[in-house]
């Protein structure tokens, strides 16, 4: 058994229209890498919260967890809220490392696709 899962996170809001596309994005991963490898938790308003995933991962077994932010940049959630949640997680599951991803905007190839679709209105 693989002892990480990718944990996807994002802001959170109680109107499920703005929730769909992150459930579709974790539905459509575990799809392709398995059930087990993937989980969605938000920052705020509800749930599964981090310290829910990481409960869970606790009683799996799970020793890694890799946390995405689904932010455009790293402002005061990456760089405060989600350290301190982690901090907060790993006093109740010391046994469970959490490392902290970029946020996926800052990728190059999500900055890329940014420019591409950019360009495409300027053209119109």
């Amino acid at each position: 058994m693989n002892g990480s899962r990718l944990v996807i996170m994002a802001h959170g809001s109680e109107d499920a229209r703005w929730r769909n596309p992150f459930e579709e994005l974790t539905a459509s991963v575990a799809e392709s890498h398995g059930a087990d490898t993937v989980r969605l938790a938000y920052m705020e308003f509800v749930h599964p919260t981090l310290a829910e995933i990481v409960r869970e991962a606790a009683a799996d077994g799970k020793t890694l967890l890799r946390l995405l932010p689904l932010f455009l940049a790293a402002g005061a959630h990456v760089a405060v809220d989600i350290p301190r949640q982690i901090a907060a997680c790993a006093e109740s599951f010391p046994q469970v490392k959490i490392e902290l991803l970029q946020p996926i905007g800052e990728h190059s190839r999500v900055q890329e696709l940014f420019r591409e679709i950019t360009c495409h209105y300027a053209r119109e």
